[in-house]
């Protein structure tokens, strides 16, 4: 799949663990290098401002999109090639899912599980054909990957639903994820009684 922008998911924290800064950094910069645009939530600060800054540093394109609470809160990132304000959280999130090709998430705490997860359920449902990754070089997320596959067992979620949450270690191995992902339409619900 071509991406001309990824729309990156991560933390306004650097979390407790530096790889976790040293590979927002790294995925930032290596965008920029093949000329993949970065959006994202516009932050100057944790994981956010590491994203940014790795791929300003490179010379990459970077759009924040932030909420004028947030902007007023003086943590937006001064130095991005644009940055959206937007009135809500609402809009934020569609306007990061607009700018966006695909989208990746790194460690975060809420806010960041629920945008992948709104992404991932658009892709699901069709609302979208956007590929849908996280990058984990740690493990952080590996009890979200196990509590995604007890969805499966428990046939809360189909295994081709499941297989849409693209998962990769290094980030070579994540834009090479997302460069050969082909999407796919299915039937979202399982055991749907007959009419």
């Amino acid at each position: 799949m071509d991406i001309a922008r990824l729309t990156v998911f991560c933390g306004s924290s650097p979390g407790a663990d530096p790889r976790h800064v040293t590979t927002a950094t790294a995925l930032g910069a290596a965008l920029a290098k093949r000329g993949i645009g970065l959006v994202y939530g516009g932050g100057h600060v944790g994981l956010m401002g590491a994203v940014a800054d790795g791929a300003l540093a490179a010379g990459g394109e970077v759009i924040g999109v932030m909420t004028e609470a947030l902007v007023a809160r003086e943590i937006a990132h001064t130095g991005l090639s644009q940055l959206e304000v937007t009135a809500t959280m609402h809009e934020r999130k569609a306007r990061m899912a607009d700018l966006g090709d695909g989208f990746t998430m790194l460690p975060g705490g809420f806010g960041t599980l629920d945008e992948l997860f709104e992404a991932l359920t658009w892709t699901q449902l069709g609302v979208h054909d956007k590929p849908c990754s996280m990058l984990d070089p740690t493990g952080y997320f590996d009890p979200l990957l196990a509590f995604a596959d007890r969805a499966v067992e428990q046939r809360f979620v189909r295994p081709e639903h499941r297989a849409l949450l693209l998962v990769a270690r290094e980030v070579d191995e994540l834009l090479a994820l997302l460069a050969a992902w082909q999407p796919t339409h299915g039937d979202k619900w399982l055991d749907r009684p007959k009419r």
